[in-house]
Parts: C-alpha cells; sequence; structure tokens
C-alpha cells in the first residue's frame, strides 16, 4: 500500500481523510495542505505523513499544495488536539480548525508579525487642520496627530478604531506600517505590598514553576487574586517564558489589558472574538513565534500556541462561558489541565467561588487549595440582609426596605446596584380580560415585553413581533405586563430618582463593540448614582464608589429542574454581593425573596460559600450526581416530534447492555420546542469515566449509521454543564 499524507479536514465527520502527497514540496505532521473535497476544495492540516492507505493507490486523490514549509501546530498542540477531539467526541477535523484563527484556515500566505502602526499622511495631517472630518474619523486623525501609534495602543484608547481607519485610509488620509517586535525592557514593578496570604500564594505557585502542578486559588471576591496572577507573570517573564491567562467574558479583557500592561510593561497579546480576523491571526502567531509573552484571551484562547510556556492562569475557573455550547463542546478550563500537564508548567484556577467539580478535585488532593480570605483596602466584608417579600407592597418587584436602602446610598453620595438577572422590560404580557398571554409561536414560551422597542421578542430564538394595541383573543385594550426585567427596573427607578444617573448595563445596552467600557467611564468615582444590571455587571469590575447591591427576583434559581441551579445561584449571589465595598467604605447587600427561610440562602448568607457549597457537594455525593458521576447528554431535535422519538429509541436501542450505565430517557427536553424544532434527549451516567467513555466512540459511529439519524439533527455532548 502507498504511503499517504492523512489530514483533518473542517467537516463534522468522525474521521480523517487520506490523499497522496502533492506534487511539489515535503509534508510534515501540523503544517497545513489544500486538498480537493467532494466539488470543491479544503484546507486542512496533516496529522500524519506515512499512514498506511486503506484502499489503492488508484482510487486516492493527490493534494493540490503544501500551504507550510514547516508546521503551523506544533507537537503538543496537535497531541492536545488529538486528545480533546476524542475525549469531548468532537470530528477530528472540527477540533484542528478551532485551533486556527479564521483568517489561517484560507489558502493564502501567513500574515506578516511585526507590529502594526499607523499614521497620518501629509493630507490627513491637512484634513485635521481643516477640521473637515467628524466623529470617530476625527477622534482617530487627533489620536495621531502626535505620531504613529500602534494597533495595540489604538485598541486601548479607541476601541472600534477600525471602521475609522480603513476609511480615512481608503481617502488616503492614513497609511499603515509593519515595525519588528520591540524587545521592550520591563520596568520597575510598582506592585502593592502583597499580604501573607498573597505572598504564599505567590511562593507556593513560584516554586512549581517548570513543572505541572494544578492549583486552585480560593479567593472571596475583592482578596487580590489578581495580584497574584500579576506577581506570577512577572516571575515567568523574568525566565522568558511566555504566560496565558484566560477570562470568561470579552468585556473583562479591555481593563485587564491596561492592568496588564501599566504594571508589566510589555505588549499583551488578545485573543477573542470581537477582534478583526487579522488582528487574531497576528496575535496567534506572534505567540507560536514566541514573541508575545502574555497572552489574553477568552474561551478560545486555550487553543494558542505556547513554545515557551511558563504559566496558564484561568480566572473565574467556574463561569459556564468556558464550556463551548455548539459544535466542538470542549471546556476551556479542563483543557487548560490537559495543556498544563503536556507543556509540563503549573495552571492557576483562580475563582471567588469555585465550582464543586474544582472543589472535589481539591478535596481528592489532585489539585493544591490555595486560600485568599482577606480583602486588601476593604474595611470589612460587606454586611447582608433578607428583606422578607411576603405580604409586602411592591413598587415595580421592589419592596420597600430596598427602595429605602438605595436612597439611603445614593443620599451619602455613594452608588447602588440593582441586579436583576432578566433583561427586556418584562417577562410576560398578560391580557387582564380573558387571561391571553403573549406566547413565541416557534419556542411555546412567554415573549418577553421591551417597551422601549416596543416589540415582544423570544430570548430563545430572537423572535420578534409588534406590540399589540389589543388583545388578539378579546379585543380588550387593557394589557399588563408581569414581572420585571431591567428595562422596568431602569423606568421604576428612574421615576422614583429624577435627579440621579441611572445605568443600565445589559445586552441591549452594551451591543456596540465600546458601550460597556464608555457606560462604565461615565461614572465618576464621587458622584451618587444607580447601576441596573444583570450578571454583565457581577464579573471584575471595580467601581470604588459602589456600596449597595441590591439583588432582586433570586427565587427562581431556588427551584429549578436543574440539579446544578443551586450551585449557580450560590455563585451569582456572592459575585454580585461581591461588587459592594471594595475600596475603603463599607458595603452592604439586600437580598429580597418569598423564601427568607430556605436553607441555601441561609446557609450562604449566615457561613459564606464554602459552607453552603460543602453542603451541596454532600448533597451530589448522596444521590451520586457530577462530579462524583460522569454524564453523556445525546440531543436531537427535528420539526417532527415522531422523528425525534423515533431516533432517540434506535440510539437506545444501540446502547451496549450492561450494569454500568444508568441511562435517564428518550424523554423531551426541559424546553420541547425552540425556534419551531422539537427536542428530545437521553441522559447517560456513570460511576465511573472509563466504563462511559469506553463506549463513546463505537455508539457514536452506530448513531450515524441509524437511518433515523438523517432526519434529526443530533449531538453528544460529554460532561453536559447545561442539560436544557
Amino acid at each position: 500500500m502507498p504511503a499517504v499524507l492523512r489530514v483533518a479536514l473542517p467537516v463534522p465527520l468522525p474521521t480523517l481523510f487520506d490523499y497522496l502527497p502533492p506534487p511539489a514540496g515535503e509534508a510534515c505532521v501540523g503544517a497545513r495542505v489544500l486538498v480537493p473535497f467532494g466539488r470543491g476544495k479544503q484546507v486542512g492540516v496533516v496529522v500524519a505523513v506515512d499512514a498506511e492507505a486503506t484502499v489503492g493507490r488508484g482510487r486516492l486523490k493527490q493534494a493540490l499544495r503544501l500551504l507550510d514549509d514547516e508546521p503551523l501546530l506544533d507537537s503538543e498542540l496537535m497531541q492536545s488536539l488529538a486528545w480533546a477531539a476524542d475525549y469531548w467526541l468532537g470530528a477530528p477535523g472540527e477540533a484542528y480548525a478551532n485551533a486556527l484563527p479564521l483568517a489561517l484556515r484560507e489558502a493564502k500566505p501567513l500574515p506578516a508579525i511585526g507590529d502594526e502602526y499607523w499614521s497620518l499622511t501629509d493630507a490627513g495631517r491637512s484634513a485635521r487642520d481643516a477640521g473637515s472630518r467628524r466623529g470617530a474619523s476625527r477622534m482617530l486623525l487627533d489620536l495621531l496627530a502626535a505620531g504613529a501609534l500602534s494597533a495595540q495602543e489604538l485598541n486601548e484608547r479607541h476601541p472600534g478604531w477600525r471602521v475609522a481607519a480603513r476609511r480615512l485610509a481608503g481617502t488616503g488620509l492614513l497609511e499603515r506600517s509593519e515595525r519588528p517586535p520591540l524587545d521592550r525592557p520591563l520596568p520597575p514593578s510598582f506592585a502593592p505590598q502583597l499580604n501573607d496570604e498573597q505572598q504564599q500564594a505567590v511562593a507556593a505557585v513560584g516554586a512549581s514553576l517548570g513543572q505541572y502542578q494544578p492549583f486552585l486559588l480560593d479567593g472571596v471576591t475583592g482578596s487580590g487574586k489578581t495580584e497574584v496572577y500579576l506577581a506570577l507573570i512577572e516571575q515567568v517573564l523574568a525566565q522568558g517564558k511566555q504566560a496565558l491567562l484566560l477570562v470568561p467574558e470579552i468585556g473583562l479583557a479591555p481593563q485587564t489589558v491596561r492592568r496588564l500592561r501599566q504594571r508589566l510593561g510589555v505588549i499583551v497579546e488578545v485573543l477573542h472574538s470581537n477582534l478583526s480576523e487579522g488582528d487574531r491571526a497576528r496575535a496567534w502567531l506572534r505567540a507560536r513565534a514566541g514573541t508575545a509573552r502574555v497572552i489574553l484571551g477568552t474561551r478560545s484562547a486555550m487553543f494558542t500556541p505556547l513554545p515557551q510556556a511558563g504559566l496558564i492562569i484561568v480566572d473565574e475557573e467556574h463561569d459556564s462561558a468556558y464550556k463551548q455550547q455548539e459544535g466542538f463542546r470542549y471546556h476551556a478550563r479542563d483543557l487548560a489541565l490537559v495543556r498544563g500537564r503536556a507543556l509540563d508548567v503549573p495552571v492557576v484556577l483562580g475563582s471567588g467561588t469555585p465550582s464543586l467539580e474544582s472543589l472535589a478535585n481539591a478535596e481528592a488532593g489532585r489539585y493544591r487549595t490555595l486560600h485568599l480570605r482577606a480583602r486588601p483596602g476593604a474595611t470589612r466584608p460587606p454586611q447582608v440582609q433578607i428583606i422578607d417579600m411576603r405580604a409586602q407592597r411592591l413598587e415595580h418587584g421592589m419592596s420597600p426596605a430596598l427602595l429605602a436602602a438605595v436612597a439611603d446610598t445614593v443620599g451619602r453620595g455613594e452608588q447602588a446596584l440593582v441586579f436583576r438577572n432578566r433583561r427586556g422590560y418584562a417577562p410576560v404580557l398578560l391580557c387582564h380580560a380573558c387571561g391571553w398571554h403573549a406566547d413565541c409561536p416557534r419556542c411555546d414560551r412567554p415573549l418577553t415585553l421591551h417597551a422601549g422597542r416596543r416589540q415582544l421578542i423570544c430570548h430563545h430564538c430572537d423572535y420578534r413581533q409588534r406590540l399589540p394595541l389589543v388583545c388578539p383573543t378579546c379585543g380588550a385594550g387593557d394589557l399588563k405586563p408581569q414581572g420585571q426585567g431591567t428595562e422596568r427596573l431602569e423606568e421604576a427607578l428612574t421615576a422614583q430618582f429624577p435627579l440621579l444617573p441611572v445605568l443600565r448595563v445589559d445586552r441591549e445596552t452594551t451591543r456596540r463593540r465600546d458601550a460597556f467600557e464608555q457606560l462604565l467611564a461615565t461614572l465618576k468615582d464621587d458622584q451618587p448614582a444607580i447601576l441596573v444590571g444583570t450578571q454583565m455587571l457581577a464579573k471584575g469590575h471595580d467601581l470604588p464608589n459602589l456600596t449597595l447591591v441590591a439583588i432582586v427576583g433570586v427565587d427562581e434559581g431556588l427551584h429549578s429542574v436543574d440539579f446544578r441551579a443551586s450551585e449557580r445561584l450560590a455563585q451569582l449571589v456572592v459575585q454580585v454581593a461581591g461588587r459592594a465595598g471594595r475600596a475603603r467604605k463599607p458595603g452592604r447587600v439586600v437580598l429580597q425573596t418569598h423564601q427568607p427561610e430556605h436553607p441555601l440562602l441561609r446557609s450562604l448568607l449566615a457561613h459564606g460559600y464554602a459552607a453552603a457549597a460543602r453542603e451541596l457537594l454532600a448533597e451530589r455525593q448522596l444521590i451520586q450526581l457530577p462530579p462524583y458521576s460522569h454524564q453523556v447528554l445525546l440531543r436531537a431535535d427535528a420539526p417532527q416530534r415522531e422523528h425525534v422519538d423515533e431516533f432517540l429509541a434506535a440510539a437506545h436501542a444501540a446502547l451496549p447492555q450492561g450494569d454500568q450505565l444508568q441511562i435517564a430517557g428518550p424523554m423531551p427536553a426541559p424546553m420541547p420546542l425552540r425556534a419551531g424544532r422539537h427536542r428530545g434527549q437521553l441522559l447517560l451516567e456513570a460511576a465511573h469515566r472509563r466504563a462511559l467513555h469506553g463506549m463513546l466512540r463505537a455508539w457514536q459511529l452506530a448513531l450515524t449509521a441509524l437511518p433515523a439519524a438523517r432526519r434529526v439533527r443530533w449531538s453528544l455532548d460529554v460532561d453536559p454543564i447545561d442539560l436544557y
């Protein structure tokens, strides 16, 4: 049999593809190659160069050409990706494609990796002097008036500048140039004095540099975890190594970049989905070349090459944003540990509210736990008060005690946050005359009223319709919004406090790339103000004059069908409460509920997250739920319910016989209809991971071969974090 190239192609098939070598060049593992596929062409990654073909030479197509003279993906990353594809049951080609920025998945030369600079032309200086440009264009001309600036400096000082830059460059007012990366010496560190706990954490991780060791940095909100990260990254840089820092949300990246750069004095490469594809490709290639020393990114940055790796940090490791929910369903936190072992570097998982999985791993001795219990700079932890809403007259869902606490806070010139994890004006629009309520025809769920847009919007499938003037069933005009979203709270608080700024921070008000930063920038540290927001405000933002956090609407999380709901609610309450009193002023948290005696709330507020987490872990162990068992979820959806039922029944019949698996289903999904498609699922559980994974690949291949599989859309989710 002829020796062939084995190639991973970005297609959703659980297989690799064999090709004859191209007419010119010598392929190597990890390089890209252009191959014919179907009626078109695909860019793939070479996985093996001397594989034994399973068919004769005459049946193999020849690769068209090599795209790289040397591997683009090094051996460690290739091995880690192969492991990830096998563990999370991903199509191999999709796993390898995930590692490459989109610009590198095309048959084009690699972009230059020098520092990108922009400067004014003579015509640009004239246009600026003449004042002929307005808005973003004028701002960019003013920024560049003193001299050329790098792309990263422009990203920090004027997010969204590229649109204006392209427009001005097209008219000859700006020019772009490449400069070799500068070797900037580190300035003297202006680090604050670390407290004893921080010093012990830095010393423990620092002693493990150069070897694999997972650490769980368990620090209460505001305890200075970021200062520990910075001190460790300084040590890594001093050794000439690279550090990778993951954050869960894009919104956290700009402020983190500024903090890293100010302290470390180096260019910080950023990798997340809001960047242009060219910027992402250049940052990825600089990391691969070793010239990028500090890499900051969200989930997908876990695929960054690290040829001189020194440290991997996963901040807010409990956050569900680290789990990819479509396509290749990997978990970036877990992949960080796999890569840390392969690279022989320590991995720091940081959180004020660690996931139960991480706490169980620490309890079993797989992770070393480092505790930060003190809050540097804060006088004391915030005081917490439960407000019993029963038998109270509410104003738009807010009790008199809550409104009095807000008034007291702003009266002292301080800031208050009213937290409600539901955007829109109201979650239900109801006819008071006949009981009709507005439902999504594609999801069979209530439509959310967005009063500002005068629309009803489904938050599951984005179906939209205009706000009706009268009830479509009985014709009455008495349509009442039921419940509260952030938009309704903003309206009510603006009416209650007309002389104060009331800022709403949710997905509606932060759609533009830089809107989040601009909203927070309008808050002056010494100015009284009220913020209304969703969980976007729960993460990582320091507002020194924010002393009150009022939490509205926690009751939904107390009786959910999802066994993870209690853990998520506890994490959210603690994270939101941690926004209060982060500077010198003492903080206060008020939490209103109809269930003030609920055991979770009482445990959380009386003894803190650690005690609540211990109780939740004991419950999970008693009933053998993760992390004390292991799950795989088969999801299926189709326009017809019978096709879903037929496929799931066949999938159940295809399972191997034995008593090591517990099977739940087939059953409808908790949300049986979404976007016009019927949904169902089959849940597999096993006490031991090996028993579960030993049969998964064979079962996956059997599912692919089922005739019923052609009429549904289906996926397998290993270690699901969302059963919805």
